[in-house]
């Protein structure tokens, strides 16, 4: 059912690449697709993880006789910091390119492990974004997520939970924070319930009974393995006083829906509007990622009120996510007051009206329309 994933990795026809996504995204299903004739070492099966902790150099022995600039992948990375010594060598030595998986890079950075000095790019993998799935259903991707395990079934409750159980055992006790596993359970739930909001640090804490300080590296562990992100605050101040804490997200609308025990959203419902929200959101991450661009979105919401949800680079396009069937005038009141500010923003309302049109210079745009135009390139620059 799955068409070919967006993401491209041209940078490997001359670099190595690491490539970080969160567990599932579908990493290593999409490596096997299109790299097929690669050298493959997967780190989860256990002779070969066995054999390279035991021994590290086994990789430049087996690998040194290699024609320059063949290609290697080396799946789940993280398990083995020290194999990028060898990694470096092969490199350095014999013009090797590496295409490095794992689901963070945190593990490497903690444990002093070599990141090659620059010799890799960055990419990262998503889950399913709208432009993959034929037939794409907007109300079942709010409710399930978009990893391909939880969108392509019916109820994938039993799967999420699975994921977040997985997530508790092999990350987080991996950061030696077992002892405090239920109060980091806790925290979760909460971080879930505020997902989309304006991060405070004390209120949270206060609700899990751990000091602030706890609760902003329990944030940092979550961005850090890439199970949520930071959206800033938009600080171009011009005339009104500017909120300035950042909000976050959890990388995927179907993990929030778990934790906040949310189950069968419709339409027309407070919930529904929160995981439209995310989910619009979650596809511009995808977007900014995949082009490669180099802006990025944040927030705009002012002392007094005003607020829209997404403002892409220095105020160029302003975006606000609304789940209603028919928007009216009073859904326009935040891209009002920041068009007074910004009089050159193109201004969008994302809605699951039935068809485009405007109203005033704002541009009401159908959820389905709106992100053929985006992946099309009609939205941002």
């Amino acid at each position: 059912m799955i068409l070919n994933r967006i993401l491209t990795i041209p940078e490997l026809e001359e670099d190595s690449v690491f490539l970080w996504g969160a567990r599932q995204t579908g990493k290593s299903t999409l490596l096997k697709s299109i790299y097929p004739e690669a050298h493959y070492y997967d780190l989860l099966l256990p002779d070969v993880y066995s054999r390279l902790q035991r021994k590290p150099e086994l990789l430049i022995q087996e690998l040194q006789h290699l024609d320059h600039n063949e290609l290697v992948v080396i799946d789940e990375v993280q398990m083995l910091p020290n194999l990028l010594n060898a990694v470096h060598w092969l490199i350095v030595n014999r013009d090797i390119r590496f295409l490095l998986c794992g689901s963070s890079a945190r593990k490497l950075k903690r444990l002093g492990a070599n990141m090659l000095g620059g010799r890799a790019v960055r990419r990262q993998l998503f889950p399913l974004v709208s432009r993959e799935i034929p037939d794409f259903d907007v109300v079942k991707a709010v409710n399930n997520g978009m990893l391909p395990r939880h969108y392509l079934i019916n109820d994938p409750w039993n799967r999420l939970e699975g994921y977040i159980g997985n997530y508790l055992q092999q990350e987080i006790e991996a950061e030696a924070l077992s002892r405090n596993l239920s109060t980091f359970s806790r925290f979760l739930e909460v971080a879930a319930l505020t997902d989309g909001e304006m991060v405070n640090y004390q209120s949270i804490a206060t609700d899990c009974g751990v000091s602030a300080n706890t609760i902003k590296a329990y944030f940092d562990i979550l961005q850090e393995t890439m199970i949520g992100y930071y959206i800033p605050a938009f600080r171009n101040v011009q005339k009104r006083r500017l909120i300035k804490a950042p909000r976050f997200y959890f990388f995927d609308i179907g993990i929030v829906n778990y934790l906040c025990n949310r189950r069968k959203m419709e339409p027309g419902s407070t919930d529904f509007g929160h995981g439209f929200e995310h989910l619009i959101v979650q596809e511009l991450m995808a977007y900014l990622s995949y082009t490669h661009s180099r802006k990025t979105i944040s927030y705009w919401r002012t002392t007094s009120g005003y607020e829209v949800d997404i403002i892409y680079g220095d105020a160029e396009v302003a975006i606000e996510v609304k789940s209603s069937t028919e928007v009216q005038s009073r859904h326009l009141k935040g891209l009002k007051a920041f068009s007074e500010e910004h009089p050159t923003a193109r201004t969008i309302i994302v809605s699951l009206d039935t068809a485009y049109r405007k109203m005033n210079q704002v541009e009401v745009w159908p959820v389905t329309q709106f992100l053929n135009a985006l992946w099309n390139g009609d939205i941002l620059d």
